[in-house]
């Protein structure tokens, strides 16, 4: 009798774990993937500025060049942490 009410919690318990654990699983990493994506989007973008800025010498290209950085800085400072 005692065994067969140990076999039944260890089922149980077993059958809990596993579904927690499937549960879990599928969301597991979903936003490092999608900051990912985003950080690979506008590097890309970045990218193609330079390439398409690429042996223009002028004032305009700094100021462009500020102004993209000094987005960036607010963007990052407006992050929080939770």
């Amino acid at each position: 009798m005692i065994y067969a009410l140990m076999g039944y919690a260890h089922a149980a318990i077993g059958h809990r774990v596993r579904a927690i654990r499937t549960l879990v699983g599928k969301e597991r990493g979903q936003g490092t993937v999608e900051y990912v994506g985003l950080i690979l989007l506008v590097s890309l973008l970045m990218v193609g500025m330079v390439a398409a800025m690429k042996g223009f010498n002028g004032k305009q290209g700094t100021e462009l060049a500020d102004v993209i950085v000094n987005k960036i800085k607010e963007a990052v400072d407006k992050v929080a942490f939770k």
